[in-house]
């Protein structure tokens, strides 16, 4: 396994880096620098949890301390579920696949991505704000976990969560998928939308609390993505977990949406895509 030749360390760093939180039951999120990483437990085989992404470069250690404190003594994560597999979303994922022997799943789109078979495109400048305009510097090649890599089940089933089913919401990636627990509407949604202002530096920092469409300077198709947000919409979440910023729950989160969907072409894509 190796990660791409260009992956190295990424010093932002927002305010809630370390913080952990509870965002629903059994659904517990923790800040890797600038991004979000979800460990879920079954509700009905208690011993079954996963890890949602794998976070930033160097943040393996991170990652694990996280687990350990809120699982039994013993037991590890049965498994890794991808939302996609930009930089900031399997940065230490060789360190934990390696530590714990577990698998990884993602959807068949992401795979070549996983696999050192297709690099991402370089990330647009075309956005406003420092996070953007530093993008060309993020990592953007594949990294190759070879066979510890394997695609979600084809019938939206969610590996070692029952009652929960992956969401297939593209236009951030190809692949890029959304995970919901069907019983309480509980949503993990990746960077299909986010709750902060991702391209700029302060919001990044300051984490003030914005839906907004996926980080835009590595996004790439623009109708898939308002597809993508509305499609989640309709699902009516109860709560949620983005990929960055803050977990966004009840009214908040249902305004917050449906303002997005209505304005997404004006709110959330570049001006020159328009």
């Amino acid at each position: 396994m190796e990660y791409g030749k260009d992956y190295k360390h990424i010093p932002a760093v927002s305010v809630n880096s370390g913080s952990v939180e509870e965002a629903a039951p059994g659904v517990y999120c923790r800040t890797i620098q600038i991004v979000n990483v979800c460990l879920i437990q079954d509700q009905f085989a208690t011993d079954n949890w996963v890890l949602v992404d794998a976070g930033m470069t160097g943040s393996a250690d991170s990652i694990i301390q996280f687990t350990e404190s809120l699982l039994p003594d013993g037991l590890l994560p049965r498994a890794i579920l991808l939302t996609h597999g930009h930089f900031d979303h399997v940065g230490a994922i060789i360190e934990l696949i390696n530590h714990w022997n577990i698998p990884v799943y993602a959807h068949p789109f992401e795979i070549p991505y996983l696999t050192g078979k297709e690099n991402y495109p370089e990330g647009s400048t075309l956005p406003k704000g420092l996070m953007a305009k530093l993008s060309p510097y993020y990592p953007n090649e594949a990294i190759n976990l070879d066979k510890h890599v394997q695609e979600l089940p084809l019938d939206g089933e969610v590996p070692f969560l029952k009652g929960w089913r992956w969401v297939h919401t593209p236009g951030h990636t190809k692949g890029h998928v959304s995970f919901i627990r069907e019983e309480d509407r509980v949503l993990i949604a990746g960077d299909a939308f986010v709750t902060v202002k991702q391209e700029s530096l302060y919001h990044v920092v300051v984490q003030d609390l914005e839906i907004s469409g996926p980080p835009q300077y590595f996004t790439f198709h623009w109708t898939e993505a308002k597809e993508s947000v509305s499609k989640l919409e309709e699902l009516k979440p109860s709560a949620a977990v983005t990929g960055h910023g803050k977990p966004v729950r009840g009214a908040k989160l249902a305004g917050g949406l449906k303002d997005l969907v209505t304005n997404f072409d004006k709110a959330a894509v570049p001006s020159r895509h328009h």
